[in-house]
Order: C-alpha cells, then sequence, then structure tokens
C-alpha cells in the first residue's frame, strides 16, 4: 500500500538509529564510538476517507494534517 498522500504528498521519511559507546570526551572520557547504525522510517498518518471531488464522493488516501487544516471535504 502506497504510504502518500493525494492533497500535500507527503510520504515517509528516512533517517538512522544510530548506536553509540563509550564516555564522551567532555565527560572526561575517551569518547564516543558508533558500534550500530540502523535504517528506520518515519510513517505519515494516512487514512482512507471519503471526499467530495466535483461535486461526486471519492474514497482516497489522505493525511491528518490536510484532513485537520481543512484541505477536504468529507462526503456524508
Amino acid at each position: 500500500m502506497s504510504r502518500v498522500c493525494e492533497i500535500c504528498g507527503k510520504k515517509p521519511g528516512r533517517g538512522n538509529i544510530v548506536v553509540r559507546r563509550g564516555k564522551p570526551k567532555r565527560e572526561g572520557g575517551i569518547g564516543q564510538h558508533i558500534t550500530g547504525i540502523t535504517h528506520r522510517r518515519w510513517l505519515p498518518n494516512i487514512q482512507r476517507v471519503k471526499i467530495l471531488v466535483n461535486g461526486a464522493p471519492k474514497r482516497v488516501k489522505v493525511c491528518t494534517s490536510c484532513i485537520r487544516h481543512g484541505r477536504v471535504t468529507k462526503a456524508v
């Protein structure tokens, strides 16, 4: 399933979890060393909602920030 908002184009972000070992130099140690890097993703909060598109109801994937800011009008 594609996790992309059809209104604003928000999609998953990428980053790393960095694992360090050792006491920092500023605290009197010999410095921290990286012992592992794991890739991770931050997923947007995507909801499937029924909205009005040109007066007709349509089911689309929209992020919650677009719903909160009123960028879509929900179909009843």
